[in-house]
């Protein structure tokens, strides 16, 4: 069983990534599906998650409106489509799966099974 995070890099103020998550191992329609960062410096932070079906997303106040959140389960992928990129956003991105078990609070570590090795955003002119 294995998460694997990857899209990140270096891009400017402004810019735009995708991150991907790629499960293996397993599949993912089982699970919700969530982001996290951590900033050099700080604690780890949920920016993201979706349901197992897809049909709802959450999102940090701080990222509302510039990422978007996706999932195909077809392919066993889970996306994080993070534009208008500023330097706070630079950190090391997670995604994690939480099995799905009844009420679920997205934005708590604990709730998350699995966990994939992050992926490094850097903004930076």
């Amino acid at each position: 069983v294995q998460l694997q995070a990857s899209g990140g890099g270096l891009v400017q103020p402004g810019g735009s990534l995708r991150l991907s998550c790629a499960a293996s191992g397993f599949t993912l329609d089982g699970y919700h599906i969530g982001w996290f960062r951590q900033a050099p410096g700080k604690e780890r932070e949920a920016v993201s998650s979706i349901s197992s079906s897809g049909g709802n997303t959450y999102y940090a106040d701080s990222v509302k409106g510039r990422f978007t959140i996706s999932r195909d389960n077809a392919k066993n992928m889970v996306y994080l489509h993070a534009s208008d990129l500023n330097p706070e956003d630079t950190a090391v991105y997670y995604c994690a799966a939480a099995q799905v078990r009844g009420p679920w609070l997205w934005g708590m570590e604990q709730e998350y099974d699995y966990w994939g090795q992050g992926t490094l955003v850097t903004v930076s002119s």
